[in-house]
């Protein structure tokens, strides 16, 4: 049986009607650019998230560099961030000037591990970018306790986790993005909200934050043709906007379904290889849902069966930043970050969406298991 990674239209037939009555009021005013829509998505979207504001942008990747540079994050400063994520994380933070400092990750979460984070703090570091990689929430309440201690920023990129919560102080339940000073969210077709093309959005409390963002995502203008600062052209387009606001109401709802579809994985896998570990106090979102074996050629050889059996998989991440050429420059070499050296030679990531059928999950799941047998 064929099994796609993400299957993008499996969600659209229940929502057809409303998707295609917001887009036709959409061009019926003609307002493509910065229309209501984007207002009233960015109100639904910050409410959501509990956090007072939204700023809609062009993709995720814009969100992070116009979160770094609201932030006042400038050249010379360092950023702490994991080197097991998407470059857009760090790319980022050297486009606005600053410096990726690489931290090693936790071997059960993939997310940033704490410990690592504070052996790495010098006087130059300004903030910490944690990753909540795969829609599992990083370790905020030691990752917010440094920045307190330390004085610096948390900036999280919430790329995969849009959904995902994490119980604050054991009490406080949040919405991953809005624990530090600012969360960014990718809109990418593939994501747990999807639009309909390219998307990002930033959310924070911080009013000097919030202006910032404004002013950043439109050329560096308040008034038309008046510049205070030099910017960018990154808009959320008002019918991508129009779309998320309908996709929004239903999200929690595929959250749920894709938790479901992880118990199921979880449950038949069980004993074949390491499945992912959700915490009392969190809520993972499971933009991805990713195994772990014992060896690299367990992994390889999954990866090698399920392929030829026609079933979608993928590695996040086969080489973790620190390693690639891109960044060379900074030194790194493998066994700096020992767990990210044994994770990204291990790790698999199977297909992950809310409408997958318990047919299609056990034929994942047995390819897998056929995959262990005869691996070496």
């Amino acid at each position: 049986m064929k099994v796609p990674m993400v299957d993008m239209l499996a969600g659209y037939p229940p929502i057809k009607d409303e998707i295609e009555a917001a887009v036709k009021n959409v061009f019926n005013k003609a307002n493509f650019i910065l229309g209501e829509e984007v207002k009233k998505f960015e109100a639904e979207f910050a409410a959501h998230n509990g956090a007072k504001f939204c700023v809609g942008v062009a993709n995720g990747t814009d969100a992070l560099r116009m979160a770094y540079l609201a932030s006042g994050i400038k050249a010379g400063d360092e950023v702490i961030t994991s080197p097991f994520t998407f470059i857009a994380t760090t790319e980022t933070i050297t486009q606005v000037g600053a410096v990726p400092v690489f931290a090693d990750i936790d071997p059960v979460t993939f997310c940033l591990d704490p410990k690592s984070v504070e052996k790495k703090i010098t006087k130059k570091t300004r903030a910490i970018a944690p990753v909540h990689l795969y829609g599992h929430p990083c370790d905020m309440d030691a990752l917010m306790a440094l920045a307190k201690k330390h004085n610096l920023l948390v900036i999280e990129d919430t790329a995969q986790a849009f959904t995902g919560k994490y119980k604050l102080g054991g009490t406080d339940w949040k919405m991953l993005g809005s624990i530090g000073q600012c969360g960014t969210y990718s809109f990418f077709p593939a994501k747990n909200l999807g639009a309909f093309g390219d998307g990002g959005a930033i959310v924070t409390s911080d009013q000097k934050i919030y202006d910032t963002l404004i002013q950043l995502r439109n050329h560096g203008s308040k008034v038309r043709y008046h510049h205070e600062m030099e910017g960018f052209n990154s808009r959320l387009d008002t019918v991508q906007a129009a779309i998320l606001s309908i996709r929004l109401k239903h999200v929690e709802k595929w959250t749920e379904m894709r938790n479901k579809v992880a118990e199921k994985y979880a449950a038949a896998l069980k004993g074949v290889c390491v499945t992912p570990v959700v915490p009392a106090n969190a809520r993972h979102s499971f933009n991805y849902y990713t195994i772990r074996f014992d060896s690299k050629a367990k992994r390889d050889n999954a990866q090698k069966h399920l392929t030829e059996l026609g079933i979608a998989n993928q590695i996040y991440y086969p080489i973790t930043l620190h390693l690639q050429e891109a960044y060379k420059h900074l030194g790194y070499k493998r066994g700096d970050l020992p767990v990210c050296d044994a994770v990204q030679d291990t790790v698999f990531s199977l297909p992950m969406y809310p409408e997958l059928s318990d047919e299609q999950i056990k034929a994942v799941t047995d390819a897998v298991k056929e995959s262990v047998k005869v691996a070496v």
